[in-house]
């Protein structure tokens, strides 16, 4: 849909640019002090603040298009051998990502075995017909040589119908760039005149957002600039040069603007134009996403209604009052007053904001009555009775807008329609078939309010300004921030509110340069995958990480890689750690961008800032770094999918040997094997303090001593509460992610004591259950709770004797005078009474755990979600597996 009156975009580079605040306009110094003391904008805490999501990003179309690589799948160009570089083949692009095209040879059909990466930057890549045009030699690899017999004939075949690869892609100084990014300063394109269809005129781009466009037409100089427009480079409107001879249209300068120069002036600026566009011709590349306009079936007559151009927030009756061809006509708004200068626009079937008659009636909306109407209710059938038309049907509107994922409350950044310069934060206030009704923060009432189609190319993601280096009008909050510095993570709720969270001055990444005319494709990314199947180390839950999705992006990097990088915090065992490690990772060679990190844990808030590389190029090496940092599978994350087996055989490693105090590093060395505590002697109780977890220390020995030692007792007091916070937990880690085997084998694990550590009494429990436990390992294979206390009994040289293990099972056997699966919570919480357990039976009650649920249970699981120590939890755990023992003896079978 385009207005014939446009209303007259102002100035991005005004000298002194004047920002709307809440209601007032005041003058913004921008002086690099002044600068450093405005609010910065966060999306990630304002949706957590706000409690509200933002708007899904695969709901931008039109975003979503401009990210794609000019690289296509399917698309057929030649490249060396690998076995013999002086020749060459015709490979096929199976997937892009990035920079990085992954190519198959021609003849190997679906079989995937021989698929290889390489770098468009770097790799010796040409269009098809290269080779004949050079002299150069074709010839199959070797492996599929013999294949056919006529491999002339196969590339015939192959080659019939197919794309080639655009030659100044792969060379010249637009090699390797992505659509959005051929279209650089400069560049001279076609644009149709807002009210007739036939007459085009050259604009140059002066800058390129994201594919957002700001364009001057041609013969207008910087003293004009107010006449600017701004388009998304997918606009129908915008179209390549020579378009209008070729299609033997008009070339004229646009009506409003034909005052501000003479004829020979604009004769002038138009023979520049062709001129410079001949010079450095914008490849035809970036119209290839255009869509082709559908016919539409309107008439001259027919009445709808429509999202009025004109004036805010109102939805008006208008009347088709020109048919220019089969893709193209006009409306004028309905006035019956006298003496009105009519206004009209110029539609094609499916523009924006166009609407069948009773919309507003069928969606609860209110339609402004036309000018002079006499009546105090419109009604369409009267008013199409009286007037002696027709109203247009329901299939002149095409329904491609459905299926999209907008709700109200959502957030998402827009256009200010006032100020067409401007993007700025909105927020959806109401949803009505395919129109939004957003709210501009940031932007003085009323002129906040509009309505936008959802196909609208006005509207983009959360944190699409940021990626594109564009400034992002922002709810304006009195926040005073001096110097650059990065928080040390530390958990939020420890600050008080009148101290100021401790910060660590950093020397700051390479600053990003505020340059908003065009982002080059190194700075984006395709898809970076999460294989799930990989070794996830000592940092992340391997069943968190299952349920993430199979990739991230595409994008720009930091985007994607932040987003990812959230993802693997909230999958960690402990999110503040994970943070802590990213932290620390860095680069020389690296051009990184900061970003802040948040993450929450058992109430706690952290937050860090990391540094993400900007480059595609540098993509791969900071994943490998990265999980490196983690101590997982370098190929967890990546630019590489892993469908099946990962080549680093990592599925052979196990959490064991990660099952140690990760706090201060402190030298560890082995007790003394005879030094046990008394029968009747119990440990003693280290201080804690409050709301920490006692960290204990799990392994197997070769001495087959059994000792569990709590690292926060009285020797190890002066740790820091940071590091027993970022502690991680041995059980936890060691038993509920990764599956292992009985006879797997441990790192061991040397605690240093400056006194001799007690054994206490948990020991005998311990071995019950385990020994319990062992005798139904048959039955029961899946117990991981305690399957690493069995393996130990099965190898503990101080076991009790046979004897005294068979009274103690004897004694601890429990008779069940119902199914546990049929307990119901009450049930449940009077047999925690009658152990030595009671004090924990208000948890069952207030969890509302039943007899299935208690079945369930694991040490994992009691102790992280019932926060409980690890003594207490064992005990708890003992007297569920009597249960579980007893369910399998009376009711398993």
């Amino acid at each position: 849909m385009q207005s014939h009156t446009q209303e007259q975009p102002l100035a991005l580079t005004a000298v002194k640019p004047h920002y709307p605040t809440n209601g007032k306009e005041e003058e913004v110094k921008t002086d690099p002090e002044s600068m450093d003391e405005e609010a910065e904008f966060n999306w990630e805490e304002h949706l957590e603040e706000t409690g509200t999501d933002a708007v899904p990003h695969t709901t931008f179309k039109h975003v979503e298009i401009s990210l794609q690589s000019s690289f296509q799948p399917g698309m057929k160009l030649e490249v060396a051998n690998k076995s013999n570089p002086d020749t060459y083949w015709v490979a096929t692009i199976i997937t892009t990502c990035g920079q990085l095209l992954l190519l198959r040879y021609s003849g190997y059909g679906d079989d995937r075995k021989a698929d290889f990466w390489c770098d468009i930057m770097t790799a010796e890549l040409h269009p098809v017909g290269w080779c004949a045009q050079n002299n150069k030699t074709l010839i199959p690899p070797e492996a599929i040589k013999e294949k056919y017999s006529d491999w002339t004939e196969f590339l015939v075949q192959d080659l019939t119908g197919a794309r080639t690869a655009p030659s100044n892609l792969l060379e010249g100084p637009l090699r390797g760039k992505n659509t959005v990014d051929l279209i650089v300063e400069g560049s001279i394109m076609e644009l149709q005149d807002l009210s007739d269809p036939f007459l085009y005129w050259p604009v140059r781009v002066i800058q390129n957002v994201g594919g957002r466009l700001r364009l001057r037409y041609a013969s207008l100089s910087e003293e004009q600039e107010a006449q600017d427009i701004w388009l998304f480079y997918l606009d129908v409107r915008l179209r390549p040069l020579g378009w209008a001879l070729e299609n033997h249209l008009a070339l004229e300068p646009p009506t409003e603007l034909k005052s501000l120069k003479s004829a020979p002036d604009w004769q002038q600026g138009l023979e520049d134009a062709r001129l410079e566009g001949q010079k450095s011709p914008l490849p035809l590349e970036v119209f290839k996403d255009h869509i082709d306009l559908p016919k539409h079936s309107f008439k001259v007559g027919m009445k709808l209604e429509m999202v009025s151009p004109w004036e805010q927030l109102q939805i008006c009756p208008v009347s088709v009052t020109k048919v220019y061809n089969e893709f193209y006509f006009q409306v004028t708004l309905d006035d019956l007053s006298v003496d009105t200068k009519p206004r009209f626009v110029m539609c094609y079937a499916n523009s924006p904001g166009i609407l069948p008659v009773q919309w507003c009636l069928k969606n609860g909306m209110t339609l402004e009555r036309p000018r002079g109407y006499e009546g105090q209710d419109f009604d369409w059938a009267d008013y199409l009775k009286q007037s002696g038309t027709e109203a247009a049907p329901d299939a002149c509107f095409p329904d491609t807008w459905q299926n999209r994922d907008f709700a109200k409350d959502m957030w998402l950044e827009a256009v200010n329609p006032h100020r067409l310069a401007e993007v700025c934060v909105a927020q959806i206030t109401q949803v009505r078939g395919r129109l939004l009704w957003l709210r501009l923060e940031g932007v003085a009432k009323p002129l906040s309010q509009c309505i936008v189609d959802v196909e609208s190319t006005d509207i983009f993601p959360v944190g699409w300004c940021e990626a594109n280096a564009y400034p992002l009008t922002a709810p304006l909050k009195p926040v005073c921030q001096k110097e650059k510095k990065i928080a040390v993570v530390q958990p939020e709720k420890q600050l008080a509110p009148s101290q100021p969270m401790e910060m660590a001055s950093v020397n700051p990444c390479q600053q990003v340069a505020m340059d908003t005319g065009l982002a080059n494709g190194r700075y984006c990314c395709s898809k970076i995958f999460v294989n799930h199947r990989c070794f996830s180390g000592p940092y992340l839950n391997k069943g968190r990480i299952a349920e993430l999705p199979q990739a991230v992006g595409p994008g720009k990097c930091t985007l994607v890689l932040k987003e990812l990088l959230s993802m693997l915090i909230n999958a960690a065992y402990k999110p503040g750690r994970v943070l802590k490690e990213l932290q620390k990772l860095e680069d020389p060679s690296w051009e990184c961008q900061e970003e802040t990190l948040k993450a929450k844990y058992k109430g706690k808030s952290y937050r860090s800032t990391i540094r993400l590389v900007r480059l595609s190029d540098q993509v791969p090496d900071f994943c490998r770094k990265v999980c490196a940092k983690l101590q997982c599978c370098s190929n967890l994350f990546g630019p590489a999918l892993v469908t099946d087996k990962c080549p680093k055989n990592c599925s052979v490693q196990t959490k064991t040997k990660y099952t140690y105090y990760y706090g201060k590093k402190r030298k560890l060395s082995k007790p003394l094997g005879g030094e046990e505590a008394a029968e009747g002697e119990l440990a003693k109780p280290a201080r804690r303090r409050k709301k920490r977890k006692a960290i204990f220390v799990q392994k197997k020995r070769r001495s087959s001593t059994l000792d569990y030692t709590p690292a926060g007792s009285s020797q190890d007091s002066d740790e820091g509460e940071e590091d027993e916070e970022m502690a991680m937990q041995s059980s936890s880690e060691g038993t509920n992610s990764e599956p292992r085997e009985d006879h797997t084998d441990t790192s061991s694990v040397e605690v240093t004591s400056s006194r001799p550590r007690r054994t206490p009494r948990l020991r005998k429990t311990v071995s019950m259950a385990g020994s319990t436990t062992g005798s139904q390992e048959s039955s029961v294979s899946c117990r991981r709770s305690t399957r690493s206390l069995s393996a130990y009994n099965k190898n503990n040289k101080n076991q009790p004797a046979k004897g005294q293990e068979e009274q103690v099972e004897g004694e601890d056997q429990l008779i069940l005078d119902k199914n546990p699966l049929e307990w119901s919570v009450e049930e449940v919480v009077q047999f925690i009474n009658s152990t030595d357990c009671a004090y924990l039976a208000n948890i069952f009650q207030e969890q509302d755990i039943d007899g299935q649920a208690l079945l369930l249970l694991t040490l994992p699981t009691v102790q992280e979600c019932m926060d409980l120590k690890l003594g207490p939890a064992i005990k708890l755990c003992h007297q569920i597996e009597r249960v579980k023992v007893a369910f399998y003896k009376q009711y398993a079978d």
